[in-house]
């Protein structure tokens, strides 16, 4: 169950990420230039099919996860 999910949505994500590559306007620039613009490609997606976990944290780190965990996270504390 986990892998299926988790596997559909690493296609989901990539998939997003080539077609945004694929119509960005930079990809003709240096390689050096295409880092900042891939970046914010790739973290916007990510936040899109991964959710960033919400509330307080104890350290500096930003999580990323999805439903699956968050339910897993909330079974645990109880």
């Amino acid at each position: 169950m986990y892998g299926s999910s988790r596997r559909k949505r690493r296609e989901e994500y990539q998939s997003i990420v080539k077609d945004k590559a694929v119509k960005a306007e930079w990809k003709y620039l240096p390689v050096n230039e295409h880092w900042q613009p891939m970046k914010k490609i790739m973290m916007e997606t990510a936040q899109v099919t991964c959710r960033l976990s919400e509330g307080p944290c104890s350290h500096k780190e930003t999580w990323w996860c999805n439903e699956e965990v968050a339910e897993a996270v909330r079974e645990k504390k109880k």
